[in-house]
């Protein structure tokens, strides 16, 4: 059985060029966002990846109370497919190398991007939407997809995403989309803790009207 007072969060951030112009509102939310996390029910460890055309993990597996503050470093492409199918098979396989006494009961992927995909060369949405498809039904992964100024429940929903757990942001909303995520990722893992198959809470028309204001 796995644990169901554990939560593991993987956070993909995308730090390509564009990036740059909200720089501070980025590192501002995700400080809160982890401080949210904190407070949670049960144990939450992180693990922090950006990507431009280059994929990079920050930290890996580390207990939330220790997270550093994000040093952002905008630059480059974006090469969206390329990073999640790092993230997610590199992740798959290190849960899968664990005894089942010690693997997260909830396992967590939020994505956050200002720019659509343009430089991937190994990972093309369609295989990038297998893949997501197959972690959220064979092992109930949870995947949140937050993009700035594009349609990111269509976006996500072709990137296998639940419509529900995708959502637009306003480039000045990236403090706020990342509270409202915080708030959602908190809740499921309180609920999860005695009811492991719990969905996580979707996206509400007013939160979504807040957001792109």
């Amino acid at each position: 059985m796995t644990r169901s007072d554990l939560t593991h969060l993987y956070f993909l951030l995308d730090r390509s060029g564009s990036m740059q112009s909200i720089k501070s509102d980025i590192e501002g939310g995700f400080a809160a966002f982890v401080d949210e996390q904190r407070k949670g029910a049960g144990e939450c460890r992180a693990t922090l990846a950006q990507f431009d055309d280059v994929y990079e993990v920050v930290y890996a597996d580390r207990p939330v109370a220790d997270v550093p503050p994000l040093d952002l470093q905008p630059r480059n492409m974006t090469a969206l497919h390329d990073a999640m199918g790092r993230l997610i098979t590199d992740a798959g396989a290190r849960l899968d190398a664990l005894p089942a006494s010690q693997r997260p009961g909830t396992v967590i992927v939020a994505i956050m991007t200002d720019g659509l995909e343009n430089a991937s060369k190994e990972w093309t949405g369609a295989s990038i939407k297998s893949l997501v498809s197959q972690q959220s039904n064979a092992y109930n992964w949870t995947f949140m997809y937050m993009g700035a100024d594009q349609d990111a429940v269509e976006v996500g929903a072709s990137l296998g995403i639940a419509r529900e757990h995708s959502v637009t942001f306003s480039r000045s909303m990236s403090r706020d989309a990342m509270g409202v995520a915080g708030s959602k990722i908190s809740k499921l893992r309180a609920a999860r803790i005695s009811a492991p198959a719990a969905p996580m809470e979707a996206f509400t028309d007013a939160e979504r009207a807040s957001l792109t204001e």
